[in-house]
């Protein structure tokens, strides 16, 4: 008998079921599948940093290894976090980012257009299938259009920068699925803050977090991108939502018009049969959470801490000052007025969302019912600037609440959903907002 003809030796073996952060893990790397722990390495699509991030700790290290950057094109320098420049030091990093920007000849620079997160896609950065890193923890908002996208330091960043690429283990998926409808006042930071209540600050540990059910596809994008976000609040590496054509029209307002289509979309879905722990959650009976400090992960339904006093009121940062956290605010105090003694402060997420809430009379129903808009960057959230300074009590929308967080080691900071942060503005107290909105 002779040997085996050549063809028999090309037969493949069918491709194993993939989750959505396989294929995307997989597309990177160059392969066709990955499985659960195999250690790759993957081309990077688009990186991002930011004034605080970025160059004052990039370009003494690029000009040490007298390294240029592998592709500027896939390069985001976006200033947030130090503007506007309230000290000497502020005006310092920011002057470094532009002076850096300028010397490279960076194509994509945005400066004072709001917080990173939500400028990126807003300015038609992402779309599905990419693979990205950010120079922020909470970057694993790309996730929402069908990206992988994660945190990275500095020193992986300059990796990145040089080279273009990076490792990674792929990791095990955790489905978080949510079906039914959520009750009027209730939205994603609320499904967020039970789940990180539940699971607690490293319950996806190393791991890709999926947003999928009927109540996620009935999310818009801004909801979404709540859900991303707050995957770092989880533990998780990334927080990935399956594109549809939510996330399609989304992009095209936002100009992009590549990677899409139908036939794109269907590419970047889980398989059936993929390897998942899948935990499942009914949306209609979620109540309205707030987190007590100092954790994201001391999450309870409203009750628990409702009538407890608060000083301040912020509604801003990526996880809840778009366009429609904003709106959702206005909802609760059109036509009335924040409690005496109470301060309600706005910080929109984007120069772009507060522009459209002009247009539309929000930023006018929040101005009159007495709350002070801030400048559209990180500000108070991530403790820079005195918004805080002498307010003991806080209610915010903002992602974190550990001790400081806000600039205040004395302040007590309470989590929660704009409408909830609106509700107990307006009472000057830790209010349930189903009982308010009207």
């Amino acid at each position: 008998m002779g040997t085996p003809d050549t063809p028999a030796q090309t037969l493949q073996t069918p491709p194993m079921p993939q989750t959505l952060a396989q294929k995307l893990i997989a597309r990177a790397a160059g392969v066709s599948a990955v499985r659960e722990g195999d250690i790759v390495n993957c081309r990077v699509d688009l990186a991002m940093f930011h004034d605080s991030s970025g160059p004052r700790r990039l370009k003494p290290m690029l000009e040490e290894l007298g390294a240029p950057i592998w592709d500027k094109s896939r390069v985001v320098l976006v200033m947030d976090h130090f503007v506007p420049e309230a000290d000497e030091d502020a005006r310092r990093i920011v002057r470094i980012a532009r002076d850096w920007a300028r010397e490279q000849a960076l194509p994509h620079v945005h400066d004072s257009q709001g917080i990173c997160h939500v400028v990126l896609p807003q300015k038609g950065h992402l779309r599905p299938g990419m693979f990205c890193v950010g120079g922020d923890s909470h970057s694993p908002t790309g996730g929402a259009f069908g990206c992988y996208m994660f945190g990275i330091g500095s020193t992986e960043m300059l990796g990145v920068v040089v080279t273009g690429e990076i490792w990674l283990r792929v990791p095990h998926t955790i489905r978080m699925r949510w079906d039914g409808a959520l009750a009027d006042g209730v939205c994603a930071k609320d499904m967020m803050l039970h789940m990180v209540g539940r699971f607690g600050m490293n319950g996806g540990g190393y791991q890709a977090i999926e947003f999928a059910g009927s109540t996620v596809r009935g999310l818009g994008i801004a909801e979404r991108m709540t859900l991303s976000n707050m995957s770092a609040e989880l533990g998780a590496q990334a927080g990935l939502i399956a594109p549809d054509a939510t996330t399609a029209a989304w992009l095209r307002e936002a100009g992009v018009d590549q990677g899409i289509g139908d036939d794109d979309l269907a590419q970047w879905q889980t398989d059936e049969g993929a390897a998942v722990t899948e935990h499942v959650f009914d949306a209609a009976s979620l109540p309205p959470m707030v987190a007590s400090p100092h954790s994201p992960a001391n999450s309870h339904p409203v009750g628990h801490t409702a009538g407890e006093a608060v000083q301040l009121a912020y509604i801003g940062a990526c996880t809840g000052a778009k366009l429609e956290d904003l709106q959702a605010a206005a909802r609760v105090l059109r036509g009335r007025r924040v409690a005496d003694g109470v301060r309600l402060l706005v910080a929109p997420a984007s120069v772009h969302d507060q522009q459209q809430a002009e247009r539309e009379g929000v930023a006018d129903a929040l101005r009159q019912s007495g709350a002070e808009f801030l400048p559209s960057a990180c500000g108070a959230c991530a403790g820079y600037g005195q918004a805080v300074q002498g307010a003991t009590r806080v209610i915010a929308t903002t992602a974190r609440n550990f001790k400081g967080r806000m600039g205040s080691a004395e302040a007590e900071v309470f989590l929660a959903s704009p409408y909830t942060v609106a509700a107990s503005a307006l009472r000057g107290r830790i209010t349930d907002p189903r009982e308010v909105l009207v």
